[in-house]
């Protein structure tokens, strides 16, 4: 999110904050999924909700009717504060609510001892669907029935997964909202670990990292961008040697293929 977004999304966050403490943050999560779920299947309500011509107490009297009865009071005063808001496309409205019921579903999770496991299930999975084109297919299939998909979830993960990881891959494989499985799950697993304040690294080595090493490098990147760093680490041989660490946009690469790549590049230059 830019300019006017970006600070509306704060004040929200502000409201959001104040009354997720009194609510169930599982049944929190799925109510806010299910806003912005409505919200994308009604285009004339979301632009009716997010047009800034329209008073705020207006907008937040229609929220409030319509979600009446229908989800919790947590729920509809974080929707109310939303479309008070001013946002710079209709579409961040939208996005303002998926992300919070993101944050729901990881407060829960931090609740229950669970982080550290769901942000190792997203990322896992992740590469689960990178390794099998028959499974993205299905999860990524528009004309499979939603239940459909959730059932081949529940099917496939049950009891091997914590219950807010099932609930964040099921959002992401029912409403990908025009992301890739990779991509919704990725972006998932960022604001998970933002619960924490931390970024995430993902670690590209040639061989598993022992415990040693994936502390060494932990300490190393906690000192360097002085926030806890938590570590996604990836197997790939045709790293050959080193590894490499992508934190956001910024890549460390170590590898003896990223070295060579260098060479060429400064040859070619």
């Amino acid at each position: 999110m830019r300019g006017l977004s970006r600070s509306s999304l704060v004040e929200v966050e502000e409201r959001f904050n104040a009354v997720a403490g009194s609510a169930d943050l599982g049944t929190l999560s799925d109510e806010l999924f299910a806003i912005a779920d409505l919200l994308d299947r009604e285009p004339g309500l979301r632009r009716a909700l997010s047009d800034p011509a329209r008073p705020a107490e207006a907008k937040a009297r229609t929220a409030r009717t319509l979600l009446a009865g229908k989800v919790g009071e947590a729920a509809i005063a974080t929707t109310e504060a939303a479309v008070s808001a001013r946002w710079s496309r209709a579409g961040d409205l939208a996005d303002v609510l998926e992300r919070l019921g993101v944050i729901a579903a990881a407060a829960e999770a931090e609740g229950q001892g669970t982080l550290d496991e769901v942000e190792d299930e997203l990322f896992r999975f992740g590469r689960v669907i990178a390794a099998n084109p028959a499974l993205r297919r299905a999860l990524s299939d528009a004309a499979a029935p939603e239940e459909g998909k959730r059932q081949l979830l529940r099917d496939l993960l049950g009891n091997r997964a914590a219950p807010t990881s099932l609930r964040l891959i099921s959002q992401v494989a029912v409403h990908p909202r025009g992301r890739s499985l990779e991509t919704g799950l990725e972006a998932f697993g960022q604001l998970v670990a933002q619960q924490r304040q931390r970024y995430v690294a993902v670690v590209r080595s040639a061989v598993e990292l022992t415990e040693q090493q994936r502390q060494r490098l932990a300490t190393w990147l906690r000192t360097s961008y002085g926030r806890d760093v938590h570590l996604n680490v990836e197997v790939d041989p045709r790293v050959l040697g080193g590894f490499s660490v992508r934190i956001g946009d910024e890549i460390i690469d170590t590898t003896i293929v990223g070295r060579i790549e260098e060479v060429r590049r400064r040859l070619a230059g």
